[in-house]
């Protein structure tokens, strides 16, 4: 259903660094950026490597970044270690721990996740919905 989403960020260097650490583990890769470290950033995207973005961040400088209240957003899990994966390498690069890598069983049978806040405050989820691997 949906093509892709965009966040607005305050620091698209240190909301760069998280994303591009943490998708890696579900093999997402930069697509596409004018993001060159430098005071003129202004956006970059992930998604799988050859194709489109899914996820675009966009600097907004100057204006206070507040995730809408109920804003969530969960990436798919190819299997239980890069969710392990995943969680790690956001907490070792800005995010705050919102739920440790586990079972869900209130959500269903099968469901594994993980729930991290990123550094503008989004929150999170990386998830495997799927038989044990």
């Amino acid at each position: 259903m949906l093509h892709h989403i965009s966040f607005g960020v305050a620091d698209l260097r240190r909301s760069a660094a998280f994303y591009v650490a943490a998708l890696i583990a579900l093999g997402f890769v930069r697509v596409w950026s004018d993001f060159e470290g430098g005071a003129n950033d202004q956006a970059v995207g992930y998604g799988r490597a050859g194709g489109g973005d899914k996820l675009a961040l966009k600097q907004r400088t100057g204006a206070a970044i507040t995730p809408p209240a109920g804003l969530h957003l969960a990436f798919a899990a190819p299997d239980r270690a890069a969710v392990h994966r995943f969680h790690a390498a956001a907490l070792a690069n800005g995010g705050t721990d919102n739920g440790a890598p586990g079972p869900r069983p209130h959500y269903g049978p099968h469901y594994y996740a993980a729930f991290v806040i990123d550094p503008d405050g989004y929150h999170v989820e990386v998830v495997l919905n799927a038989p044990a691997d």
